[in-house]
């Protein structure tokens, strides 16, 4: 048990930036997936549409 009167000192976390590289891709890829409808990728709109219409009824999320 920590002593109340006592501090903690908490030191910075490093995170490199490949990490930050592949958070990102995720975090895309999971807005691709489950919420794009042609509003951002709206010159391929058609095309990517239907590849991620078919992705969601694949991994299950509610499109319609």
């Amino acid at each position: 048990m920590i002593p109340l009167d006592d501090t903690l000192v908490l030191e910075p976390v490093r995170v490199p930036v490949w990490a930050w590289i592949v958070l990102t891709a995720a975090m895309v890829a999971v807005y691709a997936l489950t919420i794009e409808n042609g509003a951002v990728l709206a010159a391929h709109a058609q095309t990517l549409h239907e590849l991620f219409h078919d992705a969601r009824h694949f991994v299950g999320v509610p499109c319609h």
